[in-house]
């Protein structure tokens, strides 16, 4: 398991590394420092002493990969790459590009916390759900019960989620008042926000994993160790939950927890529509800014998420399975 662990966060890393490069060369090929500042500061119609007034402020005044005014170490760490790239790295993610947007880093520590807030419970609803939901169907299978839960699973996963967001604001915030349609309050007070937009995300996703899930279930309840359990004289819910479920717990796992980024990440529809300032909000306010920093720093992010989210998941395969060795 160490040794397994070692080698998956060495891959890791490589991801990550790999990741950051192409993000920055994508960035930085496609737009200029002096491009940034236009963009930043107004369009064409700029004077060259504001650009470069705008890149001393932001530390885009340094070469990008190799200073030759340097020498030694220095080379490498005044520039605009150590100080944008690998500084990530450090969990120091500089200024934002955009005037009226201040430190990255402190940004996102208070606006992680909000995205918690909201993503948390939808990630156990969606769970707790769509496995207690996809089991009913199961348990009847072969049935009118099975046959229109099938039916409604496709038409919920072949609704989008705007269209939940829109219903549900106007019938439970405009029609019967009561929730707010949008905002968010610290505290308490963010219970009355919050309880809206993670009931709609959850019935959202709730056609998608309850029809997966159900398809597992499906498939193991073929099998010898199933047969043997009912001639046992086990109840078919003893089987269900005891046998089945657990036996289907690792497709679960690597479904559910796909998810799990998105706790921290934040749910860019949802946040934006709701006016939750989470990250996802704050990363769609940054595309609108054009702020590329605040973007890179988001994508670097979520790609540490998910490297870490998939490195849990393969080491919680050996306790739902003690047959699973990790080599």
């Amino acid at each position: 398991m160490i040794a397994f662990t070692i080698r998956r966060v060495f891959y890791g890393v490589l991801i990550l590394l790999g990741v950051n490069l192409a993000t920055f060369f994508l960035f930085f090929t496609v737009n200029t420092p002096d491009d940034m500042a236009r963009l930043n500061i107004g369009g064409k119609r700029v004077t060259q002493q504001l650009i470069e007034k705008w890149k001393d402020e932001r530390g885009y005044n340094k070469p990008l990969y190799l200073n030759p005014t340097k020498r030694g170490t220095e080379q490498l760490t005044e520039t605009i790459f150590w100080d944008r790239s690998v500084s990530l790295f450090q969990m120091k993610f500089g200024r934002a590009d955009s005037e009226s947007a201040g430190d990255i880093g402190h940004e996102v520590s208070e606006r992680m916390w909000i995205s918690m807030q909201l993503a948390m419970p939808i990630f156990i609803l969606q769970v707790v759900f769509s496995t207690a939901f996809a089991l009913l169907l199961v348990m009847f299978r072969n049935t009118k019960l099975d046959l229109w839960g099938v039916i409604l699973c496709v038409l919920m996963l072949s609704i989008s989620s705007l269209f939940y967001i829109i219903v549900g604001q106007f019938l439970f915030s405009r029609v019967l008042k009561l929730v707010p349609i949008s905002g968010y309050a610290p505290g308490l007070d963010a219970v009355r926000f919050l309880v809206l937009p993670v009931i709609l995300s959850a019935i959202a996703r709730l056609g998608t994993e309850a029809r997966l899930y159900r398809a597992m279930f499906l498939e193991e309840i073929g099998k010898d160790y199933v047969r043997t359990a009912r001639a046992k004289g086990l109840s078919e819910t003893v089987v269900m939950f005891r046998h089945v479920l657990r036996n289907a717990l690792i497709p679960i796992i690597t479904s559910a927890g796909g998810y799990l980024p998105y706790v921290f990440m934040g749910s860019l529809v949802f946040e934006t529509f709701f006016g939750i300032p989470g990250l996802g909000a704050y990363v769609i306010e940054a595309i609108g800014k054009q702020d590329f920093a605040i973007v890179r720093t988001m994508v670097f992010v979520g790609s540490l998420l998910y490297v870490a989210t998939y490195i849990l998941i393969d080491m919680a395969y050996t306790w739902v399975d003690p047959r699973v060795r990790l080599a």
